[in-house]
């Protein structure tokens, strides 16, 4: 590469990650305040703590962007042990500082590669439990009234809320909501709709002089630095909220680079993810501001914006900053009733909806798991529901398997068929390719089969030969959407052998097979073979007739 073209290049990677900086911090921001309002330590330790994260993310990450900082499931945790503790924000500093400690250590194990075997019902009943926690408890701060500490009472005193309610708080916070919810796309996309909320919102509450709950104040100058205790009391007492908490941080930030790879085609070790998020976070504690993890949202956002390395999370930082620096005055003005009308809007934005547009075609052993996890997140402690809807899955797949171990019969390939798969692979090297799924194709396997549809460079026609009768869980569905995503941006054509009639039924619910063409499915392997061969045969035919 020449000098000019090195230098555009690294001019258009620095535009890419401007943009991309600049357009998660405009998302991070009001994120940042409103969780930092919620969990009680303030809107202060939230933004700082986003400014940390993201600056540390920045110098020391892994090369994709991972934009950090507060987010919905983090803020639950706090605000529960805040509840816990009786505010006593020493205490929670200290369990901040552990939990740090501990994700620094994790990213030395093995433990960051369970993640991807957690199945998808138990991932889906804690972020709806989340989504639903976080809109419950903005109920009163929506209505101009003081939060309560739990979505038991939060419910209970709900009738009471709406008699007491504060009439410009209603004002602000329903304008907040119909702002948030109905900004058309193309707007959002420019400036996003939460910004323009705080901004109209605050303005018109300045303006009109609407008696409301305000930030009040917030510090534009750095942090000072808080010391945790170390006693060897607080580290047992606070033992398994850091380890919570902890967990937490760590399994976001996980599925947030799972995210992230699957958009930049990257592999990037659990290791360069966690550590700068564990590091990040210690400092987090030491400035009494609030910790968090790689955020989902804000990192597609830059992603998407066009960021490619990490020096998008240090323009965020710096951005986060300016507008701290700059409009620190006006950030005292906003009105915890628009907060909590934009919380309520990120609350419905976790919400699995992906998954609950085809819950009824979803087994029921997936409900069932879904529901425990749900109802366990949102009523009683977030790690206890993931444990129990792990437990329950595990223990609901392995009864699954002890039912069929009777009246299941696998059909095994012989020698010849062996053979004559192998010789197609060669004679058409590798454009006709013979994949068997053999066994169960379920959540723990699903992920790993998935990422060997990643390169097969060469390939015209891969004809995929599920061996299993056993029936499909959601996990699975999802990895054969992935897997016939993958394999047309590759523009390689799949043909499917599937001979069971209830797997191709649940394929066919869930708009694979329209997906993958119904003269693409195949009851028998050697009428997909010859198929192959005839449209390949063809496409060869086609380019000689071209160059001749």
């Amino acid at each position: 590469m020449n000098k000019p073209d090195f230098i555009k290049s690294k001019f258009t990677v620095f535009m890419g990650d401007m943009f991309g900086g600049v357009n998660a911090a405009v998302i991070a921001l009001p994120q940042a305040l409103a969780f930092g309002v919620a969990t009680g330590l303030g809107a202060g330790a939230g933004i700082w703590g986003a400014i940390i994260l993201c600056f540390v993310s920045g110098l020391i990450g892994s090369k994709v962007p991972m934009i950090a900082g507060i987010t919905g499931p983090v803020a639950i945790v706090i605000a529960s042990v805040m509840h816990s503790l009786n505010n006593d924000i020493s205490s929670v500093i200290f369990i901040i500082a552990a939990a740090g400690v501990i994700q620094f250590l994790i990213a030395f194990t093995k433990i960051p590669d369970i993640v991807k075997y957690i199945p998808y019902p138990v991932i889906s009943g804690f972020m709806n439990g989340v989504g639903a926690i976080i809109i419950i408890m903005q109920l009163n701060p929506l209505f101009g009234l003081k939060p309560f500490s739990n979505t038991i009472e939060s419910l209970k005193n709900l009738f009471m809320t709406l008699h007491f309610a504060n009439t410009d708080a209603l004002i602000l916070g329903f304008l907040t909501l119909l702002i948030v919810f109905f900004t058309p796309k193309f707007i959002n996309k420019i400036v996003p709709a939460q910004i323009i909320a705080l901004v109209i919102c605050t303005i018109i509450s300045v303006k009109l002089g609407f008696n409301v709950d305000k930030i009040a104040e917030i510090s534009a100058s750095f942090p000072g630095v808080v010391l945790p205790k170390t006693a060897l009391h607080n580290f047992i007492a606070y033992f398994h909220y850091s380890i919570m908490l902890a967990i937490v941080l760590s399994s976001e930030t996980l599925l947030t680079g799972l995210v992230a790879n699957s958009i930049t085609k990257q592999a990037t070790p659990p290791k360069r993810l966690l550590i700068p998020q564990g590091i990040g976070n210690i400092l987090c504690s030491f400035t009494g501001s609030l910790p968090g993890a790689a955020a989902t949202m804000r990192t597609v956002a830059a992603l998407k914006t066009g960021a490619s390395t990490k020096g998008a999370a240090l323009i965020s930082a710096v951005v986060l900053l300016l507008c701290l620096s700059v409009f620190s005055g006006f950030v005292a003005e906003i009105p915890l009733p628009v907060l909590a009308g934009i919380l309520i809007k990120i609350g419905y934005d976790i919400i699995d909806f992906k998954l609950l547009k085809v819950i009824k075609h979803a087994p029921k052993d997936d409900l069932y798991v879904l529901a425990v996890v749900f109802l366990l997140t949102v009523f009683y402690n977030l790690i206890v529901a993931v444990g129990a809807g792990i437990v329950l899955a595990a223990i609901l797949y392995a009864k699954r398997l002890a039912d069929r171990t009777t009246i299941v019969q696998k059909e095994i390939s012989d020698a010849d068929i062996q053979n004559m798969e192998k010789n197609i692979e060669t004679s058409f090297k590798h454009k006709i390719r013979v994949v068997h799924i053999s066994g169960q194709f379920f959540f723990g396997s699903a992920t790993q089969l998935v990422s060997h549809f990643d390169e097969m460079l060469g390939t015209k026609f891969l004809i995929l030969v599920y061996d299993s009768e056993a029936a499909l869980d959601i996990s699975a569905i999802f990895a054969f959407e992935d897997i016939v995503v993958r394999l047309n941006a590759q523009h390689i054509k799949l043909l499917l052998v599937i001979r069971n009639e209830e797997i191709r039924s649940q394929l066919a619910k869930h708009d694979i097979i329209s997906m993958v063409g119904d003269n693409h499915i195949f009851y028998n392997e050697m009428d997909a073979i010859d198929y192959a061969k005839v449209r390949l045969q063809r496409r060869l035919n086609r380019s000689k007739d071209v160059l001749n």
